[in-house]
């Protein structure tokens, strides 16, 4: 676990693919509890990275945890993207987390992966993440 500094938030539930994925990216992260305990605190703006748990119809898509972390504004303010994990053989609800968490924080799906993610995966993650920050960082206030 890292620092408040961290750019990186994220949600994984006890199977661990989602925070397999995050470790793989090498860097500095936090995470949101699976159950109870404390929220991280997050200083800077950050990328969430989210695991989908969806029904058939897409209800339940976003976890609770995650719900409860973005209800809290100072939090839900410094989101900057949404990174979303899922399984491929859920068909249209694969990563439905991204699209349901980037409509109501009016942020980007940066990426979707399945499951704990390839080394492609995590290679264009990586670099995505390098470019995301610096475009962000250079864009005037």
């Amino acid at each position: 676990m890292a620092g408040p500094e961290a750019k990186l938030i994220y949600f994984s539930s006890r199977s661990g693919n989602t925070a397999r994925f995050v470790a793989s990216l090498g860097l500095p992260a936090l995470r949101i509890p699976i159950a109870g305990g404390e929220m991280p605190c997050p200083a800077v703006p950050f990328v969430l990275v989210c695991p989908t748990y969806a029904d058939g119809d897409g209800r339940g898509a976003v976890p609770k945890q995650v719900i409860r972390f973005l209800n809290a504004p100072d939090r839900r303010s410094l989101l900057r993207g949404v990174i979303a994990g899922g399984n491929r053989n859920f068909g249209p609800t694969f990563a439905l987390a991204g699209d349901v968490i980037s409509k109501k924080c009016n942020v980007p799906v940066l990426y979707r992966f399945e499951l704990a993610g390839t080394d492609t995966d995590i290679a264009r993650v990586r670099a995505g993440l390098d470019t995301f920050w610096r475009q962000t960082c250079s864009i005037p206030a």
